[in-house]
């Protein structure tokens, strides 16, 4: 039985393993910048995602390529989320700084997008929207370069607009009835699709009479040397201390001349690029659908509230610890525990599913909020109440 309990524990901290990748992208977001992104799970989605293309075409080269495949998709996901971020950024959350109400309305919005994109891209999409933004976004640095336009500068962006649309949609129709279903076809679809892990880690070890397989291990590593990477970051780099600087007083790093716009991407591209990590972490428990994300997002925005918003210390204490109730309670290792103790047995036993499991865990943490609403290690200074 105590074997059980601690093959239990292990799996727990590693699912907490995962949590926390994504948390700590979250927690430096929400931290500076107070954005509160419901798109974050996507994110993930795409790092899982971006794990399966680089093990497709590694499988195809064949020999040596699929067994490091792992370390070249982490860092294609961890690129391309960046890259999905700071777009995202740039191209919605700076225009909504300071109001949070909108800025969960539109993430979720993207969010929505992103699921959709996943389950219908196909080359006539890619294709349409890089024409698309090559005639429209090289049309507006054409016109950046006039600057005696005037009140008709709008009507121009307008007419841009809408004829790069025009020929966006003309060129996709006519590869759509050229090529048909051989550039149609949707690359991934509504299904799930499984990653493989490379050969050395679909085995693993035995210690003590507990099971460790070595893919949960290597994800337990992995998480140790993003947290470690996190804080050299944030405490050795000059630009870790100038996103410390703009959590602590945004208004006093501007007039100390950081460049606060600057500050916020580069921010939201590191957790973006976190979020992409966390995702190829998920890849190797399970399949990736495009609601993959979708499985992960509350328990990673808990996280961030429970261990106290950007402090590191607290959300790696609340990562491991609601992974790991998570997991006891959802696999019924807890109520098998207490089986002496017939009334507690009944109880656990009722919360023994995954679903459930997850609501007696939200019950737990409103309980703590109720006690300690900052999380466990809340903000401290001036401008936290203001």
């Amino acid at each position: 039985m105590l074997a059980g309990f601690l093959e239990a524990v292990f799996n727990g901290i590693s699912i907490g393993a995962v949590l926390l990748i994504a948390a700590l992208g979250l927690a430096i977001i929400f931290g500076l910048m107070g954005v509160i992104n419901m798109a974050h799970g996507e994110l993930m989605m795409f790092g899982a995602y971006t794990t399966y293309v680089v093990q497709n075409v590694c499988k195809q080269l064949g020999g040596v390529w699929f067994e490091v495949y792992i370390f070249l998709a982490l860092i294609v996901a961890f690129i391309f989320t960046a890259a999905v971020g700071l777009i995202l950024e740039k191209g919605v959350i700076r225009y909504l700084y300071g109001r949070p109400l909108e800025t969960l309305l539109a993430t979720w919005g993207v969010s929505l997008i992103f699921q959709q994109f996943v389950r219908s891209v196909n080359w006539v999409l890619i294709i349409g929207i890089g024409l698309f933004s090559l005639l429209f976004f090289g049309g507006l640095w054409i016109l950046n370069s006039r600057t005696d336009l005037g009140r008709v500068r709008n009507w121009i962006v307008a007419v841009i607009f809408l004829l790069s649309l025009g020929v966006t949609i003309t060129t996709a129709n006519l590869l759509s009835q050229t090529y048909q279903l051989a550039v149609t076809q949707p690359w991934f679809g509504a299904q799930n699709v499984d990653v493989t892990a490379p050969t050395w880690l679909q085995s693993g070890m035995s210690l003590g009479g507990v099971q460790l397989p070595f893919a949960r291990l290597f994800i337990i590593a992995l998480t140790i040397i993003c947290v470690s990477g996190i804080y050299l970051f944030l405490q050795r780099s000059s630009w870790g201390l100038r996103i410390r600087a703009v959590t602590q007083n945004r208004s006093m790093s501007a007039c100390l001349g950081i460049p606060t716009q600057k500050v916020d991407a580069i921010t939201f591209a590191l957790g973006s690029g976190l979020a992409g990590v966390a995702g190829c972490a998920i890849s190797l428990l399970g399949s990736v659908g495009p609601n993959t994300g979708q499985n992960y997002i509350i328990d990673t925005f808990m996280v961030v509230v429970v261990g106290g918003v950007g402090n590191l210390a607290g959300t790696i204490l609340a990562a491991l610890g609601i992974g790991t109730a998570n997991f006891l309670i959802g696999s019924g290792t807890l109520a098998l525990l207490l089986t002496p103790v017939k009334p507690l047995a009944d109880f656990f036993t009722f919360f023994a599913t995954t679903s459930m499991a997850k609501v007696m865990v939200f019950a737990l943490i409103i309980v703590f909020l109720q006690w300690k609403p900052g999380g466990i290690f809340p903000q401290k200074g001036r401008t936290v109440d203001v």
